[in-house]
């Protein structure tokens, strides 16, 4: 059976065939502009976006969808904005009806006309990219230029990504086909078989308050092309990023002909443990989860019913072991741990030294002076706090503000964390980050995650023993980024042997505009699905592959 074209999928084609290519190549390449200058987007784009924005706050979000009586507001601005959005409070079976009834025609539908509305989907959001900026920004606490790129370009290039692995993945087999085998002097045997593409159910995604877009996206679009219907259930203090996407997702359904119930938001209530109610629902086929290793590990352990897609916590390592460019160095790990107050699953947490120091091309370093360099380079960055806050934008929560005050007490501070007044926001709660040094025996502080603008400096005995370091906490508690700096090829293809044995992506000599803490779509994988930090990688044809089955008829020809 030949699909007949839809089209949307007419329309995106091009795009499509283009992220094709991409996944392939593995080199740079962007479907949607990140920088937000009014050359790229127009005069007016930015101020048309944040008004959209602030038309949402102090009101009702405008959703139309099951079960929009009850309201609920729930999200607090780490910037100290009143946001006040009132989102429609649906209960779980509701939901779980009209995603289910939704399914059939969508399923039917065919990859092409699915893979044509998604693309249409992210071109409407990219339409309105600087509403989703604003949103993010407001609610995540990323400064503005970070929201606009990572919560906004650089998410719709993973939600893109995940599109095209998805349906590489569906049309890998053909529609039909001929069967025939000899039978003896008789005539031969003829079949005719059909392959149907089969959605595995209803999918939810359990959103994050970092990266409530970035985070959310693949698995969004994954399981929406590959014909499931979605229930997002944003972080309770990150709806509107996630409202804003299902308002557009469900305007293109519907004027594509779709029961727009293929995608549905599930605001929550305080304490109401949605998220936990919706993904053991017999319904509920597959779960996506970006957020603690607890509530990471509870899912794949009691939501037996769906395959759960989870991207946890993990011990960030760099290893020091030389350079030739020391400054660089700094200025490269200064900015990694400066940007968003180090509140991103791939800021780097231990930074392992050799206790008698490394060489470089400014001459022999010891430990403290290496320590130093880096803590110079993150007090550079933060001295102005008209430009520091661009890069540490505000504190998430007060979980982040509760380490920070344990983390005191733990070591020595190298670099100690500051309050700054915003500039333009008296209300934000802004914090510059700290550096602690440790001994490597002080494994009981660095083997566990210190989410926030918290790093350690630990002294080992040598590089070797960093190494051993890296494979034994990485090993026990996973992570999503390892780097390594070194001048001996003989150590980065030991560091590099290290990662491999633990699953972790590994950068090595970062002292440019490259940083350890940023993947770029198309190119980096995100995870690995190796280590404990994360059972799925962004994007790879495991995470979209089992997001369908394939069902066959056959009939004789």
């Amino acid at each position: 059976m030949t699909e007949t074209p839809h089209p949307e999928y007419d329309k995106h084609a091009d795009t499509l065939h283009r992220a094709l290519t991409a996944i392939t190549e593995r080199g740079y390449w962007s479907a949607y502009p990140e920088s937000p200058s009014p050359r790229v987007y127009g005069e007016t784009a930015a101020a048309d976006g944040k008004a959209a924005f602030e038309a949402y706050l102090n009101g009702d979000f405008p959703l139309d969808q099951p079960g929009t009586g009850d309201r609920v507001a729930t999200e607090a601005s780490p910037f100290g904005l009143e946001l006040n959005v009132r989102y429609p409070h649906p209960g779980a079976d509701e939901l779980v009806a009209a995603a289910s009834a939704a399914l059939p025609a969508w399923r039917d539908a065919g990859p092409q006309a699915r893979a044509g509305i998604c693309l249409e989907i992210l071109d409407r959001l990219h339409k309105h990219v600087f509403e989703l900026a604003n949103a993010v920004q407001f609610t995540s606490g990323q400064a503005f230029v970070m929201a606009f790129q990572a919560g906004g370009a650089h998410a719709l290039d993973r939600a893109l990504e995940a599109v095209a692995y998805a349906y590489a993945e569906m049309t890998r087999h053909p529609g039909t086909a001929g069967w025939e085998k000899a039978a003896g002097k008789g005539d031969p045997l003829r079949m005719t078989k059909t392959f149907h593409v089969v959605p595995r159910g209803v999918a939810l995604v359990i959103g994050c308050n970092t990266f409530p877009t970035w985070n959310s996206y693949p698995g969004l679009f994954a399981s929406l092309v590959t014909g499931n219907p979605v229930v997002v259930k944003p972080h309770p203090r990150a709806v509107l990023p996630l409202a804003i996407t299902v308002k557009y997702a469900r305007e293109v359904l519907a004027e594509a002909g779709f029961d727009p119930n293929l995608v549905l938001l599930a605001p929550e209530a305080p304490g109401e443990k949605l998220a936990t109610t919706l993904a053991l629902h017999p319904a509920v086929k597959i779960v996506d989860f970006t957020g603690s290793t607890e509530y990471g590990d509870w899912l794949e352990t009691n939501a037996r019913q769906a395959t759960v897609y989870t991207e946890k916590a993990g011990l960030n390592t760099v290893v020091i072991d030389s350079t030739d460019d020391f400054a660089g160095l700094c200025r490269n790990l200064g900015f990694t741990l400066t940007l968003y107050s180090g509140q991103m699953c791939t800021t780097s947490q231990n930074i392992l030294i050799p206790a008698g120091g490394i060489d470089t091309d400014q001459g022999h370093k010891s430990f403290d002076e290496v320590a130093a360099g880096i803590a110079a380079a993150v007090g550079k960055l933060t001295a102005d706090p008209a430009r520091g806050v661009e890069l540490t934008g505000a504190i998430v929560n007060d979980g982040v503000l509760e380490r920070l005050d344990e983390v005191t007490k733990v070591g020595a501070a190298v670099l100690e964390s500051r309050t700054v007044e915003h500039p333009a926001f008296p209300g934000a709660v802004v914090r510059t980050p700290t550096i602690v040094k440790l001994a490597a025996a002080d494994t009981a502080t660095y083997g566990r995650e210190w989410f926030g603008p918290i790093s350690f400096v630990i002294a080992t005995d040598s590089t070797a023993h960093s190494l051993e370091l890296l494979r034994a906490t990485v090993g026990e508690s996973g992570a999503l980024t390892a780097a390594v700096y070194s001048t001996d090829p003989a150590v980065l293809d030991a560091a590099e042997a290290a990662a491999i044995d633990v699953g972790v992506h590994l950068s090595c000599n970062l002292t440019g505009g490259v940083f350890v803490n940023q993947s770029a779509a198309f190119s980096d994988f995100h995870g690995s699905g190796a280590n404990a930090a994360a059972n799925a990688a962004l994007t790879d044809g495991a995470y979209v592959a089992n997001r369908f089955r394939i069902v066959q008829s056959r009939r004789p020809a």
